[in-house]
């Protein structure tokens, strides 16, 4: 079954537009496993994507948000 997740690419370590490295960001990746979070990484090709897990919002507030890094490979 296909579902949508949205994500976006961003351009990071840079000083100027299109300088820097390209990295996806899964905005909430609650409803992904994370063979699921490994084939997406592996999809979008990139030196790493990031995945947003959501918690409880006065946790993140005190904590941080919980974010998953993968690469290509692990």
């Amino acid at each position: 079954m296909m579902r949508e997740v949205q994500y976006s690419v961003l351009d990071v370590f840079a000083e100027r537009a299109l300088e820097g490295n390209p990295l996806a960001v899964f905005h909430d990746a609650r409803s992904l496993s994370d063979d699921e979070m490994q084939a997406l990484a592996r999809e979008t090709n990139l030196a790493e994507t990031t995945f947003v897990v959501p918690g409880d919002p006065e946790v993140e507030q005190r904590d941080g948000v919980r974010v998953r890094i993968f690469t290509t490979q692990e």
